[in-house]
């Protein structure tokens, strides 16, 4: 069973009484760059756990066909049926931006998991107010930083998530991201390569300097991070994205009710 955990963090720090609740209903695929999830009015039936590098974002839309990225989600949370109790109207539109596997998992069957483990209810609590904390974070840096550190606040993150300075990022996919025209992101890109804080290759993009970039970026990084860090106990290592939470960290972040 401890196979079938592997890949992300939230399933990872489940000990075995919390595993044994989930491990008959979890079910593994592969999501191919630019599946939709779920779109906003649909109802989410399913809980994803992104594992390893598959990344998620998740965007509002709007109604001339623009979108901008209000949350990244990868190895180390979930998305759909995490806030609320599953099976209502999504707000948000949720999109594979990097290929690969995920878990799933029937949105109700966490539901009633949650309702008779108190710790696993305390982790996904937990991990709720890091994606709502993430979101709000999102609302204010769209609405007061520049573009360039809220490009570099972007990028960062994704680093995070993939675990690589070499992020499979377009140009296209980037603008889209941060509500921009793509003729209007070239000179950003350009002032920051010029800078010396990331390359660009055709599909990619590497940030060349980590430290840098995280200096030059906008404080909403490294809110988000930090707030990650002290609610859940995860661990950001520079270069290797949000990796394992050590076992003092992980008791730490599932509370303490004691099972009977």
């Amino acid at each position: 069973m401890a196979g079938l955990f592997e890949g992300n963090l939230l399933l990872e720090a489940l000990d075995t009484a919390d595993r044994a609740l989930l491990a008959p209903y979890l079910e593994r695929g592969h999501r191919g760059r630019g599946a939709v999830l779920f779109r906003a009015g649909e109802d989410v039936s399913h809980v994803t756990f992104p594992l390893n590098q598959t990344t998620v974002t998740l965007v509002s839309r709007m109604s001339d066909g623009r979108m901008i990225e209000t949350a990244t989600v990868g190895h180390e949370g979930a998305v759909g049926g995490v806030v609320s109790n599953g099976y209502l109207p999504a707000f948000s539109e949720a999109i594979v931006q990097v290929a690969g596997d995920v878990m799933r998992l029937d949105a109700e069957r966490l539901t009633r998991a949650r309702a008779s483990s108190p710790v696993l209810r305390d982790l996904f609590v937990r991990y709720a107010d890091c994606l709502l904390a993430q979101v709000l974070q999102s609302v204010a840096c769209n609405a007061v930083h520049p573009i360039e550190e809220r490009c570099l606040r972007w990028l960062l993150t994704f680093q995070d998530r993939l675990g690589t300075p070499v992020l499979p990022v377009t140009q296209e996919m980037l603008a889209e991201m941060l509500g921009v025209r793509r003729t209007y992101l070239t000179g950003v890109i350009g002032a920051l390569q010029r800078r010396g804080l990331i390359s660009v290759r055709r599909g990619q993009i590497t940030i060349l300097d980590r430290a840098q970039a995280e200096h030059a970026a906008c404080e909403c990084y490294g809110r988000v991070r930090n707030h990650f860090r002290t609610v859940l106990g995860a661990v950001y290592a520079e270069g290797r994205g949000i990796v394992a939470v050590d076992p003092t960290a992980r008791e730490n972040s599932r509370l303490s009710p004691s099972r009977a």
